[in-house]
């Protein structure tokens, strides 16, 4: 069997299991996907960097499967699910006695990834102190268990992720410095769904057509020409995994074959932003009597029609229909503008 074809259904050991959303046809994904298949074959840690939702455990399962290490296991542990006093006895085990409750030898995550691979997500929460025992392992393959002297060796490779810029972190004395140079051997920068914005429909029909499956229903709901507008349009603060919940919700609440609305927050009377007091005009500031000469007329127009399109997009929580009545246009106008806008817009 094709390892390419493994991908999707094999489980990670103690973590999580990929259902396939890792898809796409954009280039920036096709680019992340060629760079991601080549690191692959290198036996060396690696980093995954990318914003929450991106699928960063669907690409530490896909570096393994693809990687010489594919018949054995893949140990996932999430850093920051974790408090920071278990983090350590989770990676490397204890032994009993080594702390109240522990009343038998436990084997950490290093040890059951053994001539596997480790994915640790969210690597910013590690204390300092786990971190300088994770760097003796990817240099010497080797460890202690907590409360333990007996060095057990280890043959792992170590597949590290976050959402924060451990540069960052490191200047601050809050990671490591050598930890870091050892993980970017390769980093691979996972791209936002803003970024691959050619790939939301196909992603879309996908989380679509599953969620109708799983409801039971024969066939799966056709997302109409204002929701795809709508879909098209949104920021996606929480990438491909709030694209998945947005949708099924939509496929759930459906009682037609047409998806005509889109949905982004189930709660916006407790979820929206709260109102920001006005800011004091600086004294220099020009009035709406008075505007600024420093511009052209055309171009204030622009921006004036630019930030009224945001923001009544945003009150509409950007379907497209509302946002033009708050803006006391029809349909046909606001589409206008959108086009003429659309890359200021998006």
């Amino acid at each position: 069997m094709n390892r390419e074809e493994l991908v999707p259904d094999q489980p990670l050991v103690n973590g999580l299991k990929p259902k396939g959303e890792a898809l796409g046809q954009s280039e920036e994904f096709l680019q992340f996907n060629e760079k991601l298949s080549r690191a692959a074959k290198v036996d060396r840690p690696l980093l995954i960097v990318g914003e929450r939702g991106t699928g960063k455990e669907l690409a530490a399962a896909r570096l393994h499967y693809l990687s010489p290490r594919w018949k054995e296991p893949l140990v996932a542990l999430n850093c920051a699910a974790l408090a920071s006093t278990l983090i350590e006895s989770e990676l490397f085990g204890y032994e009993a006695g080594a702390f109240t409750g522990a009343a038998r030898r436990r084997p950490g995550r290093f040890e059951a990834a053994d001539k596997g691979s480790l994915f640790l997500d969210e690597m910013g929460n590690i204390p300092l102190e786990v971190q300088a025992k994770i760097l003796r392992v990817v240099e010497y393959q080797s460890f202690e268990r907590v409360g333990g002297t007996q060095s057990i060796q280890v043959d792992v490779r170590l597949i590290g992720a976050t959402n924060l810029d451990l540069r960052v972190l490191a200047d601050q004395g809050r990671f490591q410095r050598d930890l870091l140079d050892r993980l970017s051997f390769e980093v691979l920068h996972l791209p936002p769904l803003r970024d691959r914005r050619g790939d939301i429909r196909l992603l879309a029909d996908h989380f679509a057509a599953r969620m109708a499956f799983e409801l039971g229903r024969s066939e799966t709901p056709v997302i109409g020409d204002e929701a795809w507008a709508a879909l098209e349009a949104y920021p996606w603060p929480g990438n491909v995994r709030e694209l998945k919940n947005v949708i099924e919700r939509a496929v759930y609440r459906c009682d037609s074959d047409l998806i005509g609305e889109i949905v982004f927050d189930p709660f916006p009377a407790l979820a929206g932003p709260a109102a920001s007091p006005p800011a004091p005009a600086h004294p220099s500031a020009p009035t709406p009597d008075e505007p600024s000469l420093d511009r052209s007329l055309t171009d204030q127009v622009a921006a004036l029609e630019i930030g009224l399109l945001k923001k009544a997009l945003r009150q509409a929580h950007y379907q497209q229909k509302t946002a033009a009545g708050l803006l006391g246009l029809t349909y046909h106008q606001f589409r206008g503008l959108y086009r003429k806008y659309k890359e200021e817009l998006e």
